[in-house]
């Protein structure tokens, strides 16, 4: 059971399809030619993380993805910023029914089943139609807003503390390196009084 479901637990809850709520839209594949690290608008295609930077988008900040081709296909993400969305990804278009942030947080709990769905003779392939009949919650929307509050401190939190807890390790492998050189160095043994 993901965060979404349990937070849902209690509340009367529509489901609907994907595609009874929003769009799946496809972007417009760009060569990497028309792409630059200088440009404004990340690029996304087959990864969540951008392939390069263009000078125009196609799709809005606060956009809900999902790759479908490659390695990544069935992988969810989600863009703060306006960017291009090239062919390798499908955007849930904007609806009035459903908060984008609220979509991404459920999204990512069926993320498993997305890749479960992945075609991967050849090129590796989500289609289109599985993610139009994926079945979504559809509360009322101050109850989405209240989970991606939730949701976001939450995900807020846990960086903070995944930020702490690396901080610890690295500076407790420093500690542990420092005294392991410092013992094992030979060089300090004949002027320490031991004679050889």
């Amino acid at each position: 059971m993901s965060y979404v479901d349990r937070l849902l637990q209690g509340v009367e809850v529509e489901w609907k399809t994907l595609g009874e709520v929003s769009n799946v839209l496809r972007g417009k594949r760009l060569t990497r030619q028309e792409l630059s690290k200088y440009e404004k608008y990340p690029v996304f295609h087959g990864g969540i993380e951008p392939l390069g930077f263009y000078s125009k988008s196609n799709r809005p900040a606060d956009t809900v993805m999902i790759i479908n081709v490659g390695a990544s296909a069935g992988t969810v993400g989600y863009s703060p910023v306006d960017f291009w969305s090239s062919d390798g990804c499908f955007c849930i278009g904007h609806s009035v029914d459903i908060n984008n942030k609220f979509l991404y947080y459920f999204l990512l709990g069926e993320q498993n089943f997305l890749k479960s769905k992945v075609r991967v003779a050849g090129i590796p392939t989500l289609d289109n139609f599985i993610v139009e009949k994926l079945k979504i919650p559809v509360p009322p929307l101050e109850v989405q807003k209240e989970i991606v509050r939730m949701l976001d401190k939450f995900t807020e939190l846990t960086a903070e503390l995944t930020a702490e807890l690396t901080a610890e390790l690295t500076a407790r492998k420093q500690q542990y390196e420092y005294y392991r050189d410092k013992l094992l160095n030979f060089n300090n043994l004949n002027g320490g009084g031991i004679s050889t």
